[in-house]
């Protein structure tokens, strides 16, 4: 198994609290990621507020893989962590969304993991790239929400 990381930015017009509650709310994020499906069955401490807390497990179906990710940290509008409780492909994952008040308005949106995999410079490419469109599906959706929301 080899250690390798990623990190992408995305930058979204919508104010950090407008993103911040797509990142908690896990049946929001197959609406903006090219996941498929949250698997609610397999997953564990869903808030049915949509605002899930340190400890909640999400499972992700993206394709044919689930992939379950435990809620690591939150700091409000600032830092969301998670670590890979399961994933075929990965062991070690850990990864943070962290964002960041733009001057004049906005959000940047710095997404950030490591991991280890027997798989290749391919599956790195494929992961980056992955990454690299949440982040900025992430930016796009909750900017046109946030558009949509009188008085945002």
């Amino acid at each position: 198994m080899t250690q390798q990381s990623y990190d992408v930015t995305a930058e979204s017009a919508a104010p950090p609290a407008a993103v911040w509650a797509l990142l908690l709310d896990p049946h929001s994020w197959p609406s903006w990621s090219r996941i498929d499906a949250l698997e609610a069955a397999r997953s564990a401490g869903l808030s049915p507020d949509g605002r899930d807390r340190v400890g909640a497990v999400r499972a992700f179906r993206t394709g044919n893989v689930i992939s379950r990710e435990r809620i690591t940290a939150l700091k409000p509008e600032r830092r969301f962590a998670y670590e890979g409780v399961e994933n075929p492909r990965m062991a070690g994952y850990e990864a943070a969304v962290e964002l960041t008040a733009l001057p004049g308005g906005g959000t940047r949106i710095r997404w950030h993991g490591t991991y280890s995999t027997r798989h290749g410079r391919l599956f790195q490419w494929y992961l980056r790239r992955f990454m690299r469109g949440m982040a900025a599906g992430l930016a796009e959706h909750a900017a046109t929400r946030a558009c949509a929301v009188p008085g945002a």
